[in-house]
């Protein structure tokens, strides 16, 4: 009887509470990783409005900020190596 109880405390909504545990931290993290990515694409937005202008060094630096956003997403596992290699190249490209 007794176990009973147990086993259906774990079980609320047909989840075990380390599935529930998990299901939390999946939402933070992907909370997180969109604004992460929502934040690089407002840095890629900025560097194509730069080029519109003639200012060679605006231009670099805008480049500079979405490479070290980019970057640090590839450190911390949101963006995968060829795809920043791919993004880092398409925008250097359009530089020259």
């Amino acid at each position: 009887m007794a176990e009973e109880k147990k086993e259906a405390a774990k079980k609320k909504n047909g989840k075990i509470s380390s599935a529930k545990k998990r299901d939390k931290q999946s939402a933070k993290k992907r909370l997180a990783n969109r604004g992460f990515k929502a934040m690089v694409r407002t840095a890629v937005r900025a560097y194509e409005e730069s080029l519109a202008g003639t200012d060679k060094a605006a231009k670099q630096l805008q480049l500079n900020k979405v490479y070290s956003l980019v970057d640090k997403g590839v450190k911390t596992g949101r963006f995968k190596v060829n795809q920043a290699a791919r993004t880092k190249a398409r925008l250097s490209a359009r530089l020259k």
